[in-house]
């Protein structure tokens, strides 16, 4: 059998036999890449919707939040380092099914929760995970939340969005240089969006974390603003401010008043823009 290459991401790993590809989540078996991380709980916990951040999906309400390992971009800012940098080896894990995810969500709704929220790492290097999680899910009326940094391939991502309620995307930076410094492509991204944005089940909502020097931008802001817009000029756009983590820790935190300028040149063109870690 030819080994076919990893078909989740743009990067189409195709890693030795038995061995893993970039995002540490998907290992070659038998010729194929298949999802290694599949029901490999890292992160539990029930979190309010604005946590995710989502301002304007069913506010007040809370979601049963679940992560993995493993991230298919290497940001050298990730706030979540632990786990989306990690391996199966580097982070302890329990199994969970699909169907008792499902069953958890559902006996946590008398507590306000609404459903599952696929975050914390980067869930769609596990997307068969969350495709059969999500199914399970909606099957007991309740709702599915993802949280992504949106650098996927059309087939998986078509699979996954009739399932998806509402999502918060990454829009890490606004040119193709940033995407290069955090391994992926602004295309790809701008294509998950556009096709969220067309999706009329979906609610979406984008973020984009401000790094001092990288991405800040009035210029930059005001271009990912009014791409936005001309998609759907009631997209809610949050603007958040970084603190120094993982390898930016010689960085300096982003000046609140920058996250506000910013934020002033978002509502240029998107009425709906939130300020986030200030």
């Amino acid at each position: 059998m030819i080994p076919a290459a990893c078909a989740v991401c743009p990067h189409r790993c195709m890693p030795p036999e038995g061995q893993l590809g970039l995002c540490r989540a998907r290992r070659m078996v038998g010729g194929e890449v298949v999802d290694d991380n599949y029901g490999c709980i890292t992160s539990l916990a029930l979190d309010p919707i604005e946590k995710k951040p989502l301002a304007q999906f069913m506010p007040g309400s809370k979601v049963l939040s679940v992560g993995s390992y493993g991230c298919n971009l290497r940001c050298p800012f990730c706030q979540n380092a632990s786990i989306a940098c990690a391996g199966p080896n580097d982070v302890p894990w329990r199994e969970v099914t699909p169907e008792a995810l499902a069953d958890k969500a559902l006996e946590l709704a008398p507590a306000g929760n609404i459903g599952v929220a696929f975050t914390y790492n980067e869930p769609l290097v596990g997307y068969e995970f969350v495709r059969d999680t999500a199914r399970e899910v909606h099957a007991r009326g309740l709702k599915n939340v993802l949280v992504s940094n949106g650098y996927v391939n059309e087939g998986p991502l078509s699979q996954l969005l009739p399932l998806i309620d509402a999502a918060n995307i990454d829009l890490k930076g606004f040119t193709e240089d940033f995407y290069r410094w955090v391994g992926g492509d602004l295309a790809t991204v701008k294509r998950t969006i556009e096709a969220m944005t067309a999706t009329p089940t979906c609610h979406l909502e984008v973020t984009t974390l401000v790094i001092p020097g990288k991405n800040d931008s009035p210029e930059e802001i005001a271009a990912a603003a009014q791409w936005l817009a001309s998609l759907d000029e009631t997209i809610v756009y949050h603007i958040t401010r970084f603190f120094p983590c993982h390898r930016c820790q010689d960085r300096p935190a982003t000046p609140v008043r920058t996250v506000y300028v910013l934020a002033e040149v978002a509502r240029q063109y998107l009425p709906n823009v939130y300020t986030g870690n200030c």
